[in-house]
């Protein structure tokens, strides 16, 4: 898989495309799922051009690393739904063909407010 310059997410990084924002930072922009799985389901993406996981872990620098975990992190806060201020949430990151990815940016999918469920089906 490729990044594409006209995935949905760059999109909404250039404004071209809508979002209901949660938080942006220099490293991060996280915003709520047009289709929610859960009771809560935010997205937490970085703001660079990575594909998926692999290619992150691969070109990132520290500094962007860093902001994507504590971005994670920050925004389960936010939400409630965090050990500190909830129950506890799942943080999912699909990545390539077989592991169900659709839009060729990384992208983290934060669920929470309600039992998540089983790990996969």
């Amino acid at each position: 898989m490729k990044y594409d310059n006209n995935n949905i997410f760059a999109k909404i990084l250039r404004s071209e495309i809508p979002c209901k924002k949660i938080y942006e930072d220099d490293f991060v922009l996280s915003f709520y799922d047009i289709n929610p799985q859960k009771k809560i389901h935010a997205l937490v993406i970085p703001k660079g051009k990575y594909v998926d996981l692999d290619d992150f872990s691969e070109k990132a620098s520290p500094d962007e690393m860093v902001g994507l975990l504590k971005g994670i992190s920050f925004v389960a806060k936010k939400l409630g739904i965090s050990v500190d201020t909830g129950k506890g949430y799942r943080a999912l990151a699909n990545i390539s063909e077989h592991g169900g990815q659709e839009v060729p940016h990384l992208h983290f999918h934060l669920f929470g407010g309600e039992k998540v469920g089983k790990m996969v089906e």
